[in-house]
């Protein structure tokens, strides 16, 4: 993977008269440019990893996320219907 260096003329000089503007663009590609390595990084520790490590902990997320729907659910569930129990509902048709 190439590595990313910024170029020398990114850096502005100290003697170089720059508009706030065009420091902040710079600004901004420095910031860019750091988070593109970060994230380049980031790929390339993934893309070190075994295949099945990284399925195995997809799937326990997967896991968990489903149990955490399904209570979410239940709960709903059971809000909806202690108030339709405690609200005596009329039937007057307030459902949406």
């Amino acid at each position: 993977m190439t590595d990313l260096q910024p170029p020398a003329a990114a850096k502005p000089h100290p003697s170089s008269s720059c508009t706030p503007l065009e420091q902040e663009v710079l600004d901004e590609y420095a910031r860019l440019l750091s988070n593109l390595q970060k994230l380049s990084t980031s790929v390339s520790t993934l893309a070190d990893r075994p295949t099945a490590e990284i399925l195995d902990g997809l799937r326990l997320l997967e896991r968990k996320t489903s149990l955490v729907c399904t209570l979410l659910k239940a709960s709903v569930y059971s809000i909806v219907l202690q108030q339709q129990i405690y609200g005596g509902d009329d039937g007057d048709g307030e459902e949406g």
